[in-house]
């Protein structure tokens, strides 16, 4: 796995490159890795579950992130520094997951 520090070209940059590569950026450092290859991986219905559950939470924070009076509310209850968007799936997924159990 590649490394970039301090590049200005790569500041920043995710994604993944022709299919080939993906570029991660943790704090201030860019890696550069080989795409994960998932085709032969099989979900058991758990993990199917949990990620449909995932998908609901991601639903339920963009629908805060696009309305400015919810994300508004939402901010006031939040230490300085959090994001919206991910308290709002954290928050979804502790309360789903709290009636699943």
């Amino acid at each position: 796995m590649a490394r970039f520090k301090n590049n200005l070209l790569m500041k920043g940059t995710s994604g993944q490159l022709n299919q080939q590569m993906v570029l991660k950026t943790y704090g201030n450092k860019t890696f550069l890795s080989k795409l994960p290859d998932m085709s032969k991986v099989e979900f058991n219905e758990n993990q199917k579950a949990e990620q449909g559950l995932f998908s609901d939470a991601i639903t339920y924070a963009r629908s805060i992130i696009n309305d400015p009076k919810r994300k508004a509310e939402f901010k006031a209850t939040l230490e300085p520094g959090r994001r919206v968007y991910n308290a709002a799936i954290s928050a979804y997924l502790k309360e789903h997951k709290s009636k699943k159990d």
